[in-house]
């Protein structure tokens, strides 16, 4: 009988995430039997408050892993026996891998969205860029970004002090860079050579637009890590001008493939998750 693994992801409204069809898939494709548990916590009146006790109950039913996503990326951190290096200097987790009766905490987040970036924007400018968006996913995306060579970082959230927060932590991180908060979101994007875009709007149930379309010119490169739908208003404004543009398929399916990796300890084929990815996105 094939090897038998429990994972799963814990965060709120979380129902319509491929995660479990790619993990599935890919153990199906290596002989092993994966199932992949959703733990809403939307389904809960306790919400994030039941996260204690849910980190307790995964460890207990021999969880080999389980991804964290909002909001629980930041939350998850203290309720863990070790971090990896990357996670810690993040300040965030979205894979947490069992070790016997340890729980280990990665991000995937960050290579994963370095790995979709190489792949689908070689050659973009990197001289300065915007982020909008310092929450777990910013401050991975962000750390990805300045590993790969971002020479000025801007960040802007709604509120302030975690942007400058964010921009003081990977500052000291990238002592060679340049990363600030940004003041004027306007200035800032129509000067940049580059944009990313890591907060919930225009993902299904949170519509719209998180900037002015205007704003946007068709030198510059976008990128989106909002995946439902792939096709985002903000990634729609920004072909229609001429922009080139990273979709947040990439960077999921890139922390999908090194998640895999964590769980199973398999290497995952990228390119036949990436066209199941593509296959259920569309």
């Amino acid at each position: 009988m094939a090897e038998a693994l429990l994972c799963g992801l814990i965060g709120s409204g979380i129902q319509r995430s491929l995660s479990r069809a790619l993990q599935e898939e890919e153990a199906a494709h290596h002989g092993l039997r994966l199932h992949y548990q959703f733990i809403d916590l939307e389904a809960s009146a306790r919400g994030v408050q039941a996260l204690p006790a849910l980190i307790e109950a995964a460890r207990i039913m021999r969880f080999a892993g389980l991804n964290i996503t909002f909001p629980c990326k930041q939350l998850v951190m203290p309720l863990l026996d070790g971090l990896s290096d990357e996670a810690r200097a993040i300040g965030a987790v979205n894979t947490v891998v069992r070790t016997g009766d340890r729980l280990t905490g990665h991000n995937t987040d960050s290579p994963g969205w370095g790995w979709g970036f190489r792949r689908a924007l070689p050659k973009a400018d990197l001289s300065r860029v915007v982020l909008l968006g310092a929450g777990g996913a910013g401050a991975a995306v962000g750390y990805a970004a300045l590993q790969l060579g971002v020479s000025e970082l801007g960040i802007s959230d709604v509120d302030p002090s975690r942007a400058a927060a964010l921009a003081s932590n990977l500052g000291a991180r990238f002592t060679d860079r340049k990363t600030y908060q940004v003041q004027d979101l306007k200035a800032a994007v129509q000067a940049a050579s580059g944009l990313i875009h890591c907060t919930p709007t225009g993902m299904t149930g949170h519509p719209g637009m998180p900037l002015q379309e205007e704003w946007l010119r068709p030198a510059m490169w976008v990128s989106d890590i909002v995946y439902t739908p792939i096709e985002t208003p903000l990634l729609k404004a920004a072909r229609r001008i001429g922009c080139a543009t990273l979709d947040g398929g990439h960077m999921n399916v890139g922390q999908a493939v090194l998640g895999f990796k964590l769980f199973t300890g398999r290497d995952a084929d990228a390119a036949r998750m990436d066209a199941h990815f593509r296959r259920l996105a569309s």
